[in-house]
């Protein structure tokens, strides 16, 4: 009887051992899916993917690479020397793009969202807005331009949309939020350019001259620069505002260059300036003949050492550093005239002076 008994523990030890042992078997014949799983339906997409699928799909056929070529006298024998975004402007196939995306090119060509490869030329630049502008060499048939915003009612924390060419990866699109308003970026030209944007929505190299927009679909900046220590995103890229580019881009079709307002003064270094406790611009020399010398406005006497006049307001706004002072000549124009407030010896006095297009000067500054 006890024999029995232990023959059947150990034939029930020997089943439940083989069936563990067969399990993963059994579970593979039983419970593979040898046939394509049945799809299950997901209902309508959220409210907010289907307003970024509509800005992407309404956008990027708009949206370009900008290949610049070197070496070379014709496209098919040279070599690309890089490449960015840039965006239909007009019908009659301008594209804009940033300035420093054509700075190497001996020649350039466009690829549209369609594959096409179209033949460019540069016909204006603006390195004090890193702002360029192409015309295509077919102008029929082209995407419909992307449509204008304003970048002067923008909130910090709506939505925000890149689109472009990161790493040669084309039709590429990013989203985020604006991150911060009113950002100043140096460019190029050795000027500052106002009220940029920025957002943490991810441009990465490739992206330069895309477009940025926001949820209606409107262009509200050019994408322009990163911040950031491995020269990837790093959630803080700046844009070009629009209204800056609504106001430059004209100007660059019509004359291939934008006029640079200033007064004709050689503002002092801002870290001199500092260091001497100085809230304002020194006026370090001036242009002979400019708007400035008919003004009566002093340069720097360094033999006597006086530190010559401090432009400490135009129009009525402060003034405490150089960009304020050309931000304010930019929005009022070459050809007009500005109220400026300079002291002078420890006491304040007014002058209005002209606006003019430096940029046009062959003079060199007076230094005392």
């Amino acid at each position: 009887m006890q024999d029995r008994t232990t023959r059947i523990i150990m034939l029930a030890v020997a089943v439940l051992l083989a069936l563990l042992v067969l399990q993963p078997y059994v579970n593979t014949y039983l419970f593979s899916a040898r046939e394509p799983r049945p799809v299950a339906a997901r209902g309508d997409l959220a409210a907010f993917e289907q307003a970024t699928i509509q800005v992407f799909e309404t956008v990027a056929p708009s949206v370009v690479q900008v290949v610049s070529l070197s070496g070379g006298g014709r496209t098919t024998e040279a070599e690309p020397a890089g490449s960015g975004t840039g965006f239909v402007w007009d019908a009659a196939g301008h594209v804009v793009t940033n300035a420093h995306v054509v700075d190497n090119g001996a020649s350039f060509v466009v690829r549209l969202a369609s594959g096409e490869v179209l033949p460019a030329e540069v016909i204006g630049r603006a390195p004090n807005y890193d702002l360029a502008v192409l015309r295509l060499q077919r102008r029929s048939n082209l995407p419909a331009p992307v449509t204008v915003g304003s970048s002067a009612d923008l909130k910090v924390g709506q939505t925000a949309y890149a689109i472009g060419n990161p790493f040669g990866l084309d039709q590429s699109l990013t989203t985020g939020i604006i991150s911060a308003l009113k950002r100043r970026l140096p460019t190029s030209g050795g000027r500052e350019v106002a009220d940029v944007i920025q957002t943490d929505a991810a441009i990465n190299p490739g992206n330069s001259g895309g477009p940025l927009l926001d949820s209606a679909g409107r262009l509200i900046g050019v994408n322009t620069a990163i911040y950031s220590p491995s020269g990837t995103s790093a959630g803080i890229g700046f844009a070009i505002p629009v209204d800056v580019v609504n106001r430059v881009v004209p100007e660059l079709i019509r004359t291939g260059r934008v006029p640079t307002p200033g007064i004709g003064i050689l503002a002092g270094d801002e870290t001199l300036a500092a260091q001497l406790g100085v809230t304002g611009v020194i006026v370090a020399g001036i242009v002979p003949g400019s708007p400035a010398d008919q003004a009566g406005l002093r340069g720097v006497d360094a033999r006597a050492g006086v530190i010559g006049d401090i432009i400490v307001g135009v129009e009525d706004e402060p003034v405490r550093r150089l960009s304020d002072l050309t931000d304010r000549l930019e929005r009022t124009g070459v050809g007009n005239t500005v109220s400026l407030t300079v002291m002078r010896d420890n006491r304040s006095r007014t002058v209005d002076v002209r606006i003019v297009d430096v940029g046009e000067q062959a003079a060199q500054p007076r230094r005392p």
